[in-house]
């Protein structure tokens, strides 16, 4: 029965892995946790037992955004599906009440707020199937994205002991996991916890850009995704902001979206997204988008993310389809910086630091960036991934005991007062306000690194930090600190390797006129073949008339079918409504309603 409903309604002949074992348990009507990375298929493992029980299913969900998402992508699969929340207007709630009170609703989806003011009219008045957590991490104080209002939901417990619980969550380790558990208070609950592993995701690691530089292969990167939707995380609304108009000048369609923006705005910005009316959507790190978009083909963070937990949720947004798509990480000693100052102001300053510091071995690392991402929750691999730059490109070392020892002279000479960018000023031989007023010019260190480049200098300090030569004194104007390591290669007791520093120069087409674009991006003609024996030509035409379709509705194009399918459909070429149902993706209710419409596309190719 349930392999029936698989195919149905989500189009599916096969589950992925843990899916029908976690939703046998939810029939058996016993507590779950469950652990799927993003794109894991978390949702079905609710949304499918929820069509076979009795009643309606409860899902919370933290984000307005996302629940619009999920109940649209529930209604065009021919699921009734309803939304309860702040952003519909009274009319609209009162209807979708008198729908569950009817029994017509599978599943409400409704935020925790909601939740508790509904918890003894609505919910009372109607048969409860089963409760859904969705973003179950969001519970815990440990967890990387805690929110107060979710620590009642408890009450579900005490007022409807009989009706099962299942939490879900993407990226939860293991003190997360037993929190969830006990706030929940899930009696007996079994633990599901599926692969981390993305395989899909190339991992990409680029440290001491600056600005200009950052631009220009944040460009390029683009480019080389032309007409392909992607997400720029950045750490400041501000830098947000400089970013999204960056893109713009280079002819690229972009979106900004952070918490300062007003909500018509945020909406605005995300439905342009989705709809593919912007290639691009630049938003703040600190800020959930709630993007439920299956063809994000790439995330770049243009900062350094404050935790693993958020950079891999984050990059998690690429792929949702399992089609191959890129991530591109930037940082800088500058981040570092400004999220270890973030922590320290924080209310949970031990935990986020040492989340922090995680983040920064990752991104430091010269091993299988994968095998670390995969260890941090707790899953182990014994081969490197392939598709990671460390991979791809294993790090060259060399001495740099000398490179070392004029940095730390200088702060030492400095009687160290200094920070990183007034040091690099006075290893270079810069003639700047700061190193002038303080007399800087007349240490001996002064120029004695003018033979290495500025942005070489930011690399090589962030090396060293990670390698603990030095530290920050964030209490201090962030005066940089030798310490007692440091010390020891200074008075050449110990030598210091460095990596050598592999930057790729492109040559950007600099712009003519003022104004005009270095770069312009257009939409492709064809998109690259994933399938072997695909036409793409057909997967453009497809593509084509799914774009009119999703139009004619008023919906995102990938709601009527994914990309994944597309590609399918141009490689398998049905001619047939039955043979177009059998395609991965289609289910019974999509079969009927855009069958025809795609079968007389590929029969003009099939001719």
């Amino acid at each position: 029965m349930i392999e029936k409903t698989l195919k149905s309604y989500f189009g599916y002949t096969h589950f992925r892995p843990l899916q029908e074992a976690v939703i046998r348990h939810i029939l058996a009507r016993k507590d779950a946790l469950v652990l799927m990375p993003t794109g894991g298929g978390k949702s079905i493992c609710y949304q499918l037992p929820a069509l076979l029980m009795e009643g309606t299913a409860i899902v919370v969900s933290p984000l307005i955004s996302l629940m619009k998402d999920q109940v649209e992508s529930l209604q065009n699969n021919g699921i009734i599906a309803r939304a309860l929340n702040s952003g519909c207007d009274e009319t609209t709630n009162a209807n979708i009440r008198f729908e569950c009170r009817q029994g017509r609703v599978k599943l409400l989806y409704i935020s925790p707020e909601r939740l508790l003011l509904e918890t003894n009219y609505l919910l009372k008045d109607i048969k409860v199937s089963l409760f859904a957590i969705d973003e179950a991490h969001c519970i815990s104080q440990w967890g990387h994205d805690f929110r107060p209002e979710y620590t009642q939901l408890n009450v579900l417990r005490r007022q409807f002991p009989d009706v099962p619980i299942v939490a879900l969550t993407a990226t939860a380790d293991k003190i997360t996991r037993e929190d969830i558990v006990r706030q929940l208070e899930l009696r007996d609950p079994q633990t599901f916890i599926s692969s981390f592993d993305r395989p899909n995701l190339s991992l990409d690691v680029r440290r001491g850009y600056q600005q200009k530089e950052k631009l220009r292969t944040l460009f390029e990167f683009i480019r080389r995704h032309r007409g392909e939707s992607g997400i720029v995380y950045c750490m400041s609304r501000n830098t947000t902001e400089k970013v999204a108009e960056k893109l713009e000048e280079q002819g690229i369609r972009t979106a900004v979206y952070h918490a300062g923006l007003s909500v018509r705005q945020r909406d605005e910005a995300q439905e342009d997204f989705i709809n593919d009316r912007v290639q691009v959507v630049c938003a703040t790190i600190a800020f959930g988008m709630g993007i439920d978009k299956s063809n994000v083909r790439w995330v770049v963070h243009y900062n350094l993310p404050k935790s693993i937990e958020s950079y891999y949720q984050e990059i998690g947004r690429a792929g949702r389809d399992g089609l191959p798509s890129d991530t591109l990480l930037f940082y800088s000693i500058g981040d570092i910086v400004l999220l270890k100052k973030f922590a320290q102001e924080s209310n949970q300053q031990d935990i986020n630091e040492e989340k922090l510091r995680r983040m920064e071995q990752y991104a430091e690392a010269d091993i299988c960036r994968r095998r670390i991402l995969l260890n941090y929750f707790g899953e182990t691999t014994d081969h490197d991934c392939g598709n990671c730059d460390v991979c791809r490109n294993p790090p060259q070392r060399f001495d740099g005991t000398v490179i070392v020892q004029k940095a730390l002279s200088g702060i030492a000479r400095t009687g160290e007062q200094v920070g990183t960018r007034t040091l690099i000023d006075l290893l270079r031989g810069s003639v700047s306000q700061e190193v002038i007023e303080k007399g800087y010019d007349k240490l001996k260190t002064y120029g004695v690194g003018r033979d290495i480049p500025g942005r070489d200098w930011q690399d090589y300090l962030l090396q060293m930090l990670n390698l603990g030569y030095f530290e920050i004194a964030y209490n201090e104007g962030n005066r940089l600190k030798i310490t007692e390591a440091g010390r020891k290669v200074l008075f050449g007791h110990e030598r210091a390797e460095l990596v050598v520093i592999r930057r790729e120069e492109r040559v950007v087409r600099t712009a003519g006129k003022k104004g005009k674009p270095a770069y312009t991006l257009v939409e492709p003609t064809l998109s690259p073949a994933f399938f072997e024996g695909e036409d793409p030509h057909l997967f453009e035409a497809l593509r084509q008339l799914r774009k009119r379709l999703a139009d004619q509705q008023a919906i995102p194009a990938y709601l009527v079918l994914s990309d994944k399918t597309l590609h399918q459909l141009a490689t398998v070429r049905p001619v047939t409504l039955a043979a177009f149902g059998e395609v991965s993706g289609i289910g019974e209710f999509k079969k009927e309603k855009y069958g025809k419409d795609f079968l007389e596309v590929i029969t003009q190719f099939v001719r």
